[in-house]
């Protein structure tokens, strides 16, 4: 066990409760106000949980594990947590930036401390993004949750099971039928087990795409059948950290524009493009706050 003093802004439960709002995700658990994992080093798995104390001003996670304590096991643990608590986001600029908008200065105040998560694996954020292509959230993560407990792995950790996701050369080897037995669709059947393939061959390098620019990134993307513009820029803002990113071509982010930032009045790809020009150099905290203002604008409580 060890200790981790991330710098502030932190608003734990704001930031992991994603895990949990549409349906329980078998490789994050997140109950209780405790995410468990299973991180891979070292050729080993390890199980680990976060735990939070302190305030978001005085933050504090506590990071426990089974498993050798190594230095390199808690260098990667480390790493990992600081992924999954969005560490690296600028967050005092985006505050700075954003108190002069009248749209994000209200998602400030309502979210304070809210970061973005980012996927500690790559192949496991885009399968994710493949399985909610077209569909909505509770049923991507309902099929998403049968695919890690059918192909991953289930470890035990303080009475909690959590699936290590299973990794490319796993799903390379599935059946179309299996996936769609999952519900997926044929396509995306298709989809994962081909992205999955050109992984564990080698044709998409993930480890090498994360140093490209932007443009490239997006273009060795969606060069593989099945992904496309929407899962290459949330690739790059969820998966990459990249800070100044709108996918606006989902459908998610155009319908919280329409509701915060055009009252309602309809908006395709290339209008919320131009009205988050202004939020330069953070678009991609900038719709992190705009999806978690939408979301509290449909339970009736619109910040204010």
């Amino acid at each position: 066990m060890f200790t981790l003093r991330p710098g502030p802004p932190l608003d734990f439960a704001l930031t992991l409760q994603r895990y949990a709002l549409w349906g329980v995700d078998p490789a994050n658990v997140y109950q209780e106000g405790v995410l468990y994992r299973v991180a891979r080093t070292g050729g080993r798995r390890v199980p680990f949980r976060l735990a939070a104390g302190g305030s978001a001003d005085c933050p504090r996670v506590t990071v426990t594990f089974d498993g050798p304590d190594t230095r390199e096991t808690r260098a990667a643990l480390r790493a990992e947590a600081s992924r999954l608590l969005g560490s690296t986001a600028d967050l005092r600029g985006f505050y700075r930036h954003a108190g002069r908008d009248p749209v994000l200065a209200p998602l400030v105040r309502s979210f304070y401390g809210l970061r973005p998560t980012l996927a500690p694996d790559p192949f496991e954020m885009l399968v994710g993004a493949i399985a909610a292509q077209q569909v909505n959230l509770p049923f991507a993560f309902a099929t998403r949750a049968r695919l890690v407990q059918r192909f991953g792995e289930p470890v035990v950790m303080d009475g909690v099971t959590v699936y290590a996701f299973p990794p490319a050369a796993t799903l390379a080897g599935a059946e179309v039928e299996t996936l769609r037995a999952m519900q997926f669709s044929t396509r995306k059947a298709e989809y994962i087990i081909g992205l999955a393939r050109a992984v564990a061959e080698g044709a998409l390098d993930l480890a090498g795409v994360a140093g490209a620019p932007d443009d490239e990134v997006i273009a060795r993307l969606t060069a593989v059948r099945g992904l496309g513009r929407w899962t290459a820029e949330w690739f790059l803002a969820r998966g990459l950290g990249r800070p100044d990113v709108c996918p606006a071509d989902d459908l998610g982010v155009r319908r919280a524009f329409e509701a915060l930032c055009f009252r309602g009045r309809p908006c395709d790809a290339a209008r919320a493009r131009r009205h988050a020009l202004t939020w330069r150099p953070y678009r991609s905290l900038a719709v992190h706050y705009l999806l978690a203002g939408a979301r509290l604008a449909r339970v009736g409580a619109v910040p204010a």
